[in-house]
C-alpha cells in the first residue's frame, strides 16, 4: 500500500477529571504513611478519585465532548474511537464502544488498547497509520483510566501513587509543516513480573482464593520499576527525536508521564532541559496512567504554554513494560 504524506494534528483536545480530592493527609488516616513522605519520594499531593458508580468510560465521555467541541466536528465525522485504558469497563464489550454509544458517534469503529501508562503514545501511533493510510480521516483518542478501583488501599507503596482521570484528543489532517513529526514505541515483555495484576484474568480467574489474597489488586516492585523507567523513558525520547531529525535542544515543551517526580527531574537533568521547559501536574493528580499524558497536554494547551510551532516532546512508560515518545510541531 501506498501512504499519502499526510501531516496529522490535532484538532482539538479535553479533559475530565472527578470532583473528589483524596489528599496525602487524607492517607494518613488510611495506611501507615505521612504528608511528608509521599511529597518527598513522588510529588504527589493529592489525585482525583472515582465514585462507586462511575467507570471509566463515563471519564472518558466528559473529556471526549470537550475535544469534541473544541475541534468544531461533529460525533458522527468520528471514523474511529480509540480508548487506552488498563481499567475498562469490564472485559467485554470494549471501553470505546460504550464511548461510541455515549456520544453516537454512528459511523466509528471502536476498540481498546492495553498498553498501561504508554496508552497514549501507542495510542498515537496506530491513529497516525490509520490517517495517512487513507483509510480514516478522523480519530478520536482517549487515555482513560479508574485506577483507584484496583489499588489496594491497604497497600502503602501503591495506594498513595494512582487517580483517575481521562484525556482526549481529535486527530485529523493539520496544516503543512505541523502536527506530529515522530512516534516511537518499544515494549520489553521479560519485565512482566514488576508490575501487574495478577488476578481476575484467564491465569488467574477471579475466585474467593484470589479475593483472599487481594491478587485482583495491583502489585508492583517500586524500586526496579524506578530504574527500569528512566533508561525505557530515555531511549523513547532519543529514538522519536532522531526519527524527527531534532535534539533535546529543540524541545520547547517536555510532557513526560506523571508517575514520580524524581523520574522527571532525572531524566530532564539528562536531558540539560530548564524546569520552565517541563510539564507537571502530578502534584493534583498522582500518576493516572494512560490518562496522564493527555491531561497533561490537555492542561498546558489551555493554559497557554503551548503555542504556534512549539516542539512538544512527550514520553511514557508502563506495565509491559511498554515506553515510548512522540514528538508534534504545534
Amino acid at each position: 500500500m501506498t501512504y499519502k504524506k499526510i501531516n496529522i494534528g490535532i484538532k482539538g483536545s479535553g479533559s475530565y477529571t472527578p470532583e473528589k480530592i483524596l489528599t496525602n493527609f487524607d492517607l494518613e488516616k488510611m495506611v501507615d504513611t505521612s504528608d511528608e513522605w509521599i511529597t518527598s519520594r513522588t510529588g504527589i499531593k493529592e489525585r482525583r478519585i472515582a465514585d462507586e458508580n462511575t467507570a471509566t468510560s463515563d471519564l472518558a465521555t466528559k473529556a471526549a465532548l470537550k475535544a469534541i467541541e473544541e475541534a468544531k466536528v461533529n460525533s458522527s465525522e468520528i471514523d474511529m474511537i480509540i480508548v487506552a485504558t488498563v481499567t475498562p469497563d469490564m472485559f467485554f464489550p470494549s471501553t470505546a464502544c460504550f464511548v461510541q454509544k455515549n456520544i453516537n458517534a454512528i459511523n466509528a469503529t471502536a476498540f481498546d488498547i492495553s498498553a498501561a501508562c504508554s496508552g497514549f503514545i501507542y495510542g498515537l501511533s496506530i491513529a497516525s497509520q490509520f490517517i495517512s493510510s487513507g483509510e480514516v480521516k478522523t480519530v478520536l483518542l482517549i487515555g482513560a483510566e479508574t485506577m483507584s478501583k484496583v489499588v489496594d488501599w491497604q497497600d502503602r507503596n501503591t495506594c498513595i501513587l494512582l487517580g483517575d482521570g481521562a484525556g482526549a484528543v481529535i486527530l485529523g489532517e493539520g496544516e503543512d509543516g505541523k502536527g506530529i513529526l515522530s512516534v516511537y514505541t518499544l515494549s520489553d515483555g521479560s519485565k512482566t513480573n514488576l508490575l501487574m495484576v495478577p488476578g481476575g484474568g484467564s491465569r488467574e480467574p477471579i475466585s474467593i482464593e484470589v479475593i483472599k489474597k487481594r491478587s485482583h489488586y495491583m502489585k508492583m516492585e517500586g524500586n526496579e520499576v524506578f530504574k527500569f523507567a528512566i533508561r525505557g523513558m530515555e531511549k523513547s525520547i532519543d529514538e522519536a527525536l532522531k526519527k524527527a531529525n531534532l535534539t533535546y535542544e529543540d524541545v520547547t515543551l517536555f510532557i513526560p508521564h506523571q508517575a514520580n517526580i524524581r523520574i522527571i527531574d532525572s531524566l530532564t537533568k539528562r536531558m540539560g532541559l530548564p524546569k520552565d521547559r517541563v510539564f507537571t501536574n502530578l502534584d493534583k493528580y498522582g500518576n493516572t496512567s494512560a490518562a496522564s499524558i493527555p491531561i497533561a497536554l490537555d492542561e498546558a494547551i489551555k493554559s497557554g504554554r503551548v503555542k504556534s510551532g512549539d516542539i512538544i516532546l512527550m514520553s511514557s512508560f508502563g506495565s509491559g513494560f511498554t515506553m515510548g515518545a512522540a514528538v508534534i510541531r504545534w
